[in-house]
């Protein structure tokens, strides 16, 4: 029943928030009015600024802040332990998180939608915006190279949900041509979209063939793995799909998707519901409530609040809200549900994937066999890494036995416990104990119980496991947690557990979850791109390189950078092996400048205020948080043992350690200039040119 309580009290815990918290925002700070000019009717060119209702505007900027980030931060995190994770989620998601969404979307709008590192140059000082882009710029960059790779490891590990993934493009080109030009109310299009893709998956897992799984190319004798195939496919389509206007693709694929995230939630709580009422022995929390030093993880502090980013506080966030959202809302008062509104709505997801991950996969995981023999635990515990030949001299003759469906393999260093870690359920030999180093056997249907939870053998011949001893099998340390089929997987499969206690079929459930996390992490990757747009644009336009002003050249360098990056394998491996995962090079850099970039954010909205004569109390602590906390996480992964120093990572410690000068220098000029500001206007925008292409567009939404 903790399980049920967590995920109801988490949904009463936001709306509170939102209409207490959110509202005082909105009136007294912010000062919201529904009569102002917004840039989306000042600037509207039907390309980028076009005024949108809020309910389509909500489903484009929520599944273009979530991604995966609200996905597998948490499901990583938990290793700290559940408790730890929930109230960073909860606590930061409604103070600091919906804070920073919400004030950088502000500041953006009453800025003619200005990136937010446009805005700090007239806000703070012209050197502030150069160093502000050039962040930008190598957060995207990250972004871009590795969300492709997010997305084709996806396809390749969940291979059900490609036709549903891919379908969604000409079901939202559809839509927007439906809204736009013949004024349909979008709900109706988009429920059919959606229902279209649950068909899409329902078919894809029973017939194999619309699995779209591609084998591996030779090229000039070079292997080019599925997953290249699939990155270059992504960035193409990346191309494409920002050039476009908004109304086109972005808006209505991203509306459907919010209908896609209404139905998952539903499905996840209702599932939670299920299992935790219905089901024999219910959904009990199998993970600890807090483990301080799990096996070879970093320290808890800080690294619990950059791992978990998206779900509490995110600096790409604030890239969303000035980037795109401010370019199309409709009405200033629309702000707060969309900020604040999204950022509540995302840490949700967040609670929801701590609970499939602590309490969903408990329920049931399928292993996966190593070697030539089958799953082998050690006390108790999944252990990749030891060859099964290796555990017992007996091993050749279990081999040959044509009899045995499965083999599991023992071994405890406890001998006194030995007898009570395992019983064995068989009508033929009743219960067994066993002795260090035996092995089971076990045949379709056959079920071992452990004092950890029991290892069961389907008739499918899947081997899983349930209890702690499924929590254990994705958490036994750092390094088999931290993956990203691990992350990605133990949510999906948790998920799917909750899912599948509605009736659904287990496959069609899983497939379920694993199209949610593909067409979030797609959202995010072509947004991404137009993001990297703007910012390259921005670029260009201060240091006048007129090619890169033009939308379509900024487009292709995004996208031909992105994929030099992506392309080429991280140090140590080859081009035969690594080729496509380049991304995963800077990523370790990813997470302490997201939460930097958080900081600086928050940064400028408190400049704003403040030359307002606004209070920026509520602003402080957050952005103290994101300034010191990330900064503490980066100088240990430089410095401290085991570090990237240590370990010869050179291209992480000049990155690192350039990031840490560009953040230190943003902020000594701030420091500086904060005495002379409150209550100082900054510079008025350049009136718009003669001649500005505004229009209006011939079904423009009413809000």
């Amino acid at each position: 029943m903790l399980t049920l309580a967590i995920a109801v009290g988490a949904i009463v815990l936001y709306l509170v928030a939102y209409h207490t918290y959110g509202r005082w925002l909105a009136r007294r700070f912010f000062k919201l009015d529904d009569s102002a000019t917004v840039p989306s009717r000042q600037c509207a060119d039907g390309q980028d600024y076009v005024p949108t209702r809020r309910s389509i505007l909500f489903g484009h900027h929520f599944t273009s802040i979530a991604g995966t980030g609200p996905i597998v931060g948490p499901a990583l995190a938990v290793i700290w332990g559940w408790v730890p994770a929930l109230i960073w989620v909860l606590v930061g998601s409604i103070f600091m998180g919906a804070v920073h969404d919400f004030g950088a979307l502000v500041v953006s709008m009453r800025n003619r939608g200005q990136t937010i590192g446009e805005v700090a140059g007239r806000i703070i000082n012209p050197r502030v915006k150069i160093l502000f882009l050039l962040i930008l710029f190598l957060i995207l960059t990250i972004v871009l190279a590795i969300f492709g790779l997010v997305i084709a490891s996806i396809f390749a590990r969940y291979p059900a949900s490609v036709l549903s993934v891919w379908i969604e493009i000409p079901l939202a080109i559809g839509m927007g041509y439906l809204v736009y030009r013949k004024r349909v109310s979008p709900h109706a299009p988009a429920v059919i979209a959606l229902a279209l893709m649950m068909l899409a998956i329902v078919l894809a897992v029973k017939y194999p063939v619309l699995q779209f799984e591609f084998e591996p190319l030779t090229i000039a004798g070079l292997t080019v793995s599925p997953i290249v195939i699939w990155t270059v496919i992504l960035l193409a389509y990346c191309y494409i799909a920002s050039t476009l206007p908004v109304w086109k693709l972005l808006q209505p694929r991203d509306f459907i998707n919010s209908h896609q995230l209404v139905l998952c939630l539903a499905l996840l709580v209702l599932g939670i519901g299920a299992a935790c009422l219905l089901r024999e022995g219910g959904a009990p929390i199998v993970a600890p409530a807090v483990q301080l030093h799990p096996a070879g993880a970093p320290p808890i502090m800080p690294f619990l609040f950059i791992t978990i980013a998206c779900g509490a506080i995110s600096g790409f966030h604030c890239l969303v809200s000035s980037g795109t959202s401010s370019k199309q809302i409709a009405c200033e008062t629309d702000a707060q549900f969309i900020g604040y509104g999204g950022m509540l709505t995302e840490g949700l997801l967040a609670v929801l994937v701590i609970l499939a991950c602590c309490a969903g996969l408990g329920m049931r995981a399928q292993l996966s066999p190593r070697g030539i023999g089958a799953p082998m635990f050690i006390g108790g515990m999944w252990s990749p890494g030891i060859d099964p030949a290796d555990a017992t001299g007996n091993f050749a003759k279990m081999a040959s036995d044509k009899s045995i469906e499965s083999m599991v393999f023992f071994r405890c260093e406890d001998q006194d416990a030995w007898p009570h870690l395992l019983k064995l359920h068989d009508e033929k030999d009743g219960e067994l104990a066993f002795k260090d180093m035996d092995a089971v056997y076990l045949s379709r249907g056959d079920s071992m119980e452990l004092s950890n939870g029991k290892i069961s053998l389907n008739q499918l011949g899947e081997v899983h496991a349930h209890g702690e001893l499924a929590w254990l099998n994705r958490y036994e340390s750092w390094g088999a947690a931290k993956g990203l089929g691990a992350k990605v997987g133990a949510f999906v499969d948790g998920g799917g557990n909750f899912v599948a206690s509605l009736g659904i079929p287990s496959k069609i459930a899983v497939a379920i979850m694993a199209v949610l996390v593909a067409s979030f992490a797609a959202t995010t990757l072509d947004t991404a791109t137009r993001l990297q747009r703007y910012v390259i644009q921005e670029l260009a336009t201060t240091i006048k390189v007129r090619p890169l002003t033009s939308k379509h050249g900024a487009t292709l360098v995004a996208v031909i950078v992105a994929a030099i990056v992506a392309a080429v394998p991280p140090p140590g491996q080859t081009w035969a092996a690594g080729m496509g995962k380049g991304g995963l090079t800077l990523w370790p850099l990813f997470g302490a400048m997201n939460q930097l970039l958080a900081g600086l954010a928050l940064l400028v909205v408190a400049f704003y205020l403040a030359r307002r004569r606004m209070p920026v109390w509520f602003i402080g602590l957050p952005m103290a948080a994101m300034i010191v906390v990330p900064a503490w996480a980066m100088v240990h992964q430089l410095f401290a043992g085991g570090g990237w120093l240590e370990k010869g990572q050179y291209h992480l410690v000049v990155t690192g350690i350039v990031i840490i000068g560009l953040e230190a220098w943003m902020i000594a000029e701030a420091v500086k200039l904060w005495p002379k500001i409150r209550g100082v206007l900054e510079p008025d925008l350049a009136p718009l040119p003669r001649g500005f292409p505004v229009i209006s567009m011939e079904s423009e939404p009413q809000p």
